[in-house]
């Protein structure tokens, strides 16, 4: 077993995947996802050596999913588990302190729970997940290293990150946009630079990522120039759970005439609206796709539509001119030809012409252009990999400090 293996672990508020890959030879050798943490319907998935499991975890939580990898999945395969040289973690938020990557110690960790208030949702997942992973790993416990999720974004101007609030609000409590899903915007721009066979440097995109958490973000000249979600990942887009852009003064509303309290509010922002919101059904994409005919889903799909093709709009003025292309990335992006097919009938002015064929096509981690040959600017999808990114990035920093 080659030694040279990264252990990536991605924690979310109910979840953790995680992964191991091996650098040299390109190749993920193992990959999972604990979800429904903390429930009674906790369960975890694995792929190893080309075989898939499932084992049901009722009430599980990170720590304990953790140790369960450590003791069930790899206790059987120990000359993977010693092949680790190094743990990475995704974590959303770093402030502006941590403009790229960092071994993580106990003041990095003091900084990301001081952040938390801007990732309520995120960071203290992410915390959770680093100390599970320290106790149960301890031989690596200073090889583990913080890939941020702003990083990517630390390139924006003052007029894309400030808010039109009194400065002293940014001076001294830091409230500016930074930006979120960078690992996933950064690696799709780098896999359109090839698919366009431009360098990074002269590279004009908008990147679309659409899960559940969703995002846009303007990239000149190989940098991030202007993104959709800001001081926390609630702005921006309409998402699974999340209301996106939202008078402020509703907030103030609900709270003085309905009686909310802020705990209250938060809750409904985050985790009670956006398509679960509006559909009073799911937060799924897929069922808007499957139900689009029935008034108030169609209105939902509309909704949405419309919203991401504004931003989009918007963003291609920030380019000079020169877009090369879109990008459609994440589940939503990746898998609805339906989605991608109107968002683009409504960005004709800006010369994209869906070739129906290409895009109906362009499912199950399928990389390629779904606009006609002749049209003026191109459409492409591009499967998502943050964990080679993460996985990447540690490496690097790791091989930097030899340790």
């Amino acid at each position: 077993m080659p030694k040279n293996n990264i252990l990536v672990l991605n924690s979310g508020s109910s979840s953790l995947k995680f992964s191991i890959i091996n650098l040299d030879e390109k190749k993920e050798y193992l990959s999972g996802l604990a979800e429904c943490l903390n429930t009674n319907e906790s369960r975890i998935k694995w792929a190893l050596g080309g075989v898939k499991y499932t084992e049901n975890l009722p009430n599980a939580n990170h720590e304990t999913t953790i140790k369960f990898f450590t003791s069930h999945i790899l206790a059987n395969e120990m000359s993977l588990l010693s092949s680790i040289k190094a743990i990475g973690h995704r974590v959303a938020h770093g402030g502006e302190k941590y403009v790229e990557e960092v071994l993580i110690n106990d003041e990095v960790i003091d900084e990301i729970n001081k952040v938390s208030c801007f990732a309520p949702l995120h960071n203290p997942a992410n915390l959770v997940g680093i100390k599970a992973a320290m106790k149960s790993f301890p031989d690596l416990k200073n090889k583990n290293v913080a890939v941020f999720d702003t990083s990517f974004h630390t390139t924006l101007p003052k007029s894309a990150y400030l808010y039109a609030l009194p400065i002293e609000l940014y001076q001294k409590y830091g409230i500016r946009r930074y930006g979120f899903h960078g690992i996933s915007h950064y690696y799709v721009m780098q896999q359109a630079s090839i698919c366009l066979g431009k360098d990074p440097e002269q590279l004009n995109l908008i990147t679309c990522h659409l899960g559940n958490g969703c995002s846009v973000t303007a990239i000149k000249n190989g940098l991030s120039v202007d993104t959709s979600m800001g001081f926390t990942p609630n702005e921006g887009l309409m998402m699974g759970t999340r209301t996106g852009d939202l008078d402020a003064n509703i907030l103030l509303y609900l709270q003085e005439n309905l009686g909310l309290s802020p705990n209250e509010v938060s809750q409904m922002i985050n985790k009670q609206s956006g398509i679960l919101g509006l559909t009073q059904i799911t937060n799924d994409f897929r069922y808007l796709a499957e139900h689009q005919s029935e008034e108030e889903i169609g209105v939902t799909l509309d909704i949405f539509v419309h919203k991401l093709a504004k931003y989009i709009g918007g963003y291609s003025t920030l380019l000079d001119g020169k877009l090369d292309a879109i990008v459609f990335t994440g589940g939503i992006g990746e898998n609805s030809a339906l989605l991608r097919e109107k968002v683009l009938n409504k960005l004709s002015i800006l010369g994209f012409e869906v070739d129906v064929e290409a895009n109906n096509s362009m499912v199950g981690q399928k990389m390629g252009v779904i606009t006609r040959d002749d049209a003026e600017r191109k459409a492409l999808v591009i499967p998502t990999n943050e964990e080679l990114v993460i996985a990447q990035k540690t490496d690097q920093l790791i091989n930097r400090y030899i340790i």
